[in-house]
């Protein structure tokens, strides 16, 4: 059993109360939020204690793990507070706004025999399970190179204003337009692209303000790059390029190429995506057979998008609760690992290493400006 306290109560908060569901073992002590308003809205619909202040919160001798759900650019603060306090942290992407401020966490963590782990969950997934199976199996034999798209549409000529959460939340669009699509959505691939292929030894990035005019509301704000593209070598061996982006048709999907195949899967924001297996020389699926020889003959590109190879079946069924379509994630796994490395008395899955590393690559694409090294024994 682990106690924990929900520091920020906006939109995203809805998605770890909603999962939370999955994991008895995990007790809510109490949240709060700056917004007593918004703190209220919550908590009534989650029936959670409300905590009058962070301070409150801190002092809460119950509590075991600090559940940050604040908006990026206050994650340092918060989580070094809470750190300081003698509380384990799990935080949402990114830890912190600067490399050196993440490396410190954690270097602060470690002297205090504290763990500090950091979202995103959905490298825990089901599909992503599968997909590091498939590998370990040898069906695409080496893994040489990976396509990672995280295009969410032109979300800023859609209504979101309008858009709430379950319980009440406004979707933070302008704060999201000036924190940039990068920060708030890379980490949804670099995750997987961690856990499959280790740490990266150099990123080669560029980011850009394609749409400098959001709509009203936006005419006096510092905006974000709203575009990043990034070429990742790692140290295993695989090259992986990454886009982000608020303008392209929105595709989330993950192909990755190795010697003797290729998989690919559909969606790394659901936690049971279909994944898709193809080996060279094998024939393909008759449906894209047939639509291959239409293009062929008629000499058209067909303006759908197909994807190849037979859909790899999960083992059993999932009866984890899951928020709805577009964010089918298990985000509250994540603190679940948390809680079992501390029960166990060893480090989480999500370990403070990766979200360093998570949170430098983050930064080095949303920020462009070329080529950036890292050290892969970190």
């Amino acid at each position: 059993m682990a106690r924990i306290a929900l520091i920020g109560t906006g939109f995203v908060a809805d998605y770890y109360a909603t999962t939370l569901a999955n994991y008895p073992s995990l007790q809510v002590a109490g949240a709060f939020d700056t917004d007593p308003a918004r703190l209220k809205e919550f908590c009534n619909h989650y029936g959670y204690a409300a905590y009058p202040g962070l301070d409150t919160a801190l002092a809460d001798a119950t509590v075991d793990i600090v559940v940050n759900l604040t908006p990026p650019d206050h994650h340092y603060a918060i989580n070094r507070t809470a750190l300081e306090a003698g509380k384990h942290v799990y935080c949402e992407k990114p830890l912190a706004m600067e490399p050196g401020q993440a490396a410190e966490l954690a270097e602060l963590a470690a002297s205090k025999g504290l763990r500090i782990s950091g979202a995103p969950a959905n490298a825990l997934s089901d599909a992503q399970a599968l997909v590091a199976k498939l590998m370990a199996e040898g069906w695409i034999g080496t893994p040489r190179l990976a396509y990672a798209e995280m295009e969410d549409g032109a979300v800023f000529r859609d209504n979101w204003r309008d858009w709430r959460s379950v319980s009440g939340a406004h979707w933070p669009g302008l704060h999201e337009f000036e924190i940039g699509c990068t920060l708030e959505h890379a980490g949804y691939a670099l995750g997987w692209l961690i856990a499959l292929f280790g740490p990266a030894k150099a990123v080669e990035t560029f980011s850009a303000l394609t749409f400098p005019n959001k709509g009203p509301g936006t005419e006096g704000l510092r905006l974000a790059s709203d575009f990043s593209v990034g070429c990742i070598e790692f140290a295993s061996g695989p090259v992986a390029r990454l886009t982000c982006g608020l303008a392209a048709p929105r595709d989330r999907s993950l192909t990755i190429s190795g010697d003797e195949g290729t998989i690919i899967v559909r969606d790394l924001w659901d936690h049971r995506s279909p994944v898709h297996l193809s080996r060279f020389g094998e024939k393909g699926p008759f449906l894209l057979r047939l639509l291959g020889w239409y293009e062929r003959k008629t000499g058209r590109h067909l303006p759908a998008k197909f994807f190849g190879g037979r859909v790899v079946s999960y083992q059993g069924k999932s009866d984890r609760r899951l928020p709805a379509y577009p964010s089918q994630i298990d985000f509250a796994a994540g603190i679940a690992d948390l809680a079992r490395g501390l029960d166990h008395g060893g480090e989480p899955v999500l370990d403070a290493k990766r979200a360093v590393h998570l949170t430098e690559l983050a930064l080095a694409l949303s920020r462009g400006g070329g080529r950036v090294d890292f050290d892969p024994a970190g």
